[in-house]
């Protein structure tokens, strides 16, 4: 039995994984989505970046979880990358979901253009706001999908995306799977594209958007499945 430790991009709580979780239990799999600190439901929590890295090595450790997948989302591919290297042998693999991807020093913000992010952090005493329904469009959800994102969806925490990574090694260390997903860019960060050249890191494509957990939940779950399986191969496209 693998166990998935489900962590949700920016704005989004444990509750963005319902479906994935449901298919991944049914499938004969624990899965444990997680909420971050000052997300959801803890959205009144301060957080910075080594706070979310604690609320993810906290949740392995306080379940008791060994084969553990780790499965980060968008930004939380940089606190579970970084969560990834502190759990030890309890790892099985790391999947990253259309994430960036940690590189001690840096942070979220390291790697695009982000003075507009970090001038709305400061208006807005700190935290990031959520993005409007146009910043959904055109990646394969539908408009109720999107309300229900819109309606549950809160505001992030501005301290974890300017706080730098902090690894010992590299992410290209452990194993790992990368699920690009194309309507969000036909390809994987430059930096990305590099550790892929590594022996530990697999790329799995998926034709739909930047939230498969919405669109394309059943598929994302068995992909998740059997990249923990060792089943993906290299660069192998997801139709």
């Amino acid at each position: 039995m693998t166990h998935f430790v489900l962590v949700a991009g920016a704005f989004l709580g444990g509750w963005a994984w319902d479906e994935v979780a449901a298919e991944l239990r049914a499938a004969g799999d624990e899965a444990h989505p997680l909420t971050l600190s000052g997300l959801a439901e803890r959205a009144a929590e301060p957080a910075g970046q080594r706070t979310h890295v604690r609320d993810v090595v906290a949740e392995v450790e306080r379940l008791g979880l060994r084969d553990v997948v780790l499965v980060g989302h968008s930004y939380s591919g940089i606190p579970v990358g970084q969560a990834a290297e502190r759990i030890g042998d309890r790892l099985r693999r790391v999947v990253y979901v259309d994430a960036s991807v940690p590189f001690d020093g840096e942070s979220f913000l390291s790697s695009w253009p982000s003075d507009h992010v970090r001038a709305s952090i400061e208006a807005n005493d700190g935290s990031w706001p959520p993005p409007g329904a146009d910043d959904y469009a055109g990646q394969e959800l539908t408009d109720e999908q999107i309300a229900g994102i819109l309606a549950r969806g809160t505001a992030h925490p501005g301290a974890t995306l300017t706080e730098g990574a902090e690894l010992k090694g590299s992410a290209g260390d452990l194993p790992s799977t990368y699920i690009k997903c194309l309507l969000d860019g036909d390809a994987p960060p430059p930096a990305v594209a590099e550790l892929l050249k590594g022996e530990n890191w697999e790329l799995v494509e998926l034709d739909t958007g930047h939230w498969p957990m919405f669109s394309r939940p059943r598929e994302l779950a068995r992909i998740l499945r059997e990249s923990a399986a060792g089943h993906q191969g290299l660069s192998q496209p997801s139709s």
